[in-house]
């Protein structure tokens, strides 16, 4: 009997084992597991915390804010070439004069020529050579004024060389034509003609 017994309790004894083993296997199959789960990668929590459309939604961004600046930077070349030869054409119209100061002085002689013939002026060098000359002059330095001015914005900032050789060129021509006028305009390089005084000429006087 005692035998028997025995031999029962080493049989419940070995079960409960197994039912032990079983169960810490299957706890540590578990714990495995969570550990598993909770070792995911770190991108698969930011990619469940970022929107799915932000990435493209920031390429498509920088696509058009790229789309934007090319023609941006095109119309701004487009405009800086176009300014450096203007300010090249005007800085030339100032030394060989335009059709503007031609017709100026024309109008001027035309309007002195009446002065005299109505009495309201006496020299007549003054009124119909004087007037129209100073005229031209000055009609040439406002295109040179212009032309330093178109020069001066196209170089403020960094061009390509061949527009910055053109304003150069511009700016060049403009400062020469505004001396130029100067002189023009002051008599610098040729005074004004004055009529012989009466009686200078007469023999005997």
């Amino acid at each position: 009997m005692d035998t028997t017994k025995t031999e029962e309790r080493t049989d419940d004894t070995k079960a409960d084992e197994a039912k032990a083993a079983t169960g810490t296997t299957e706890a540590d199959g578990t714990s495995e597991a969570a550990e598993a789960d909770g070792k995911k990668p770190s991108g698969a929590e930011v990619d469940a915390d970022t929107p799915l459309g932000a990435d493209a939604d920031e390429e498509d961004g920088e696509e058009a804010a790229d789309t934007e600046a090319a023609p941006a930077a095109a119309t701004g070349s487009v405009a800086s070439g176009a300014g450096s030869v203007v300010a090249a054409g005007l800085g030339l119209a100032s030394l060989t004069g335009t059709w503007v100061g031609t017709v100026l002085a024309e109008r001027q002689t035309l309007l002195g020529q009446i002065k005299l013939q109505t009495g309201k002026a006496t020299d007549q060098i003054a009124t119909v050579y004087g007037a129209p000359w100073h005229t031209h002059a000055l009609v040439n330095a406002i295109f040179a004024l212009l032309a330093v001015v178109v020069a001066g914005l196209v170089l403020l900032r960094p061009r390509p060389t061949w527009m910055r050789a053109v304003a150069w060129g511009g700016l060049a021509l403009g400062v020469l034509g505004l001396i130029v006028s100067a002189g023009m305009y002051f008599d610098l390089f040729a005074s004004m003609p004055t009529l012989p005084k009466a009686g200078a000429g007469t023999p005997g006087s």
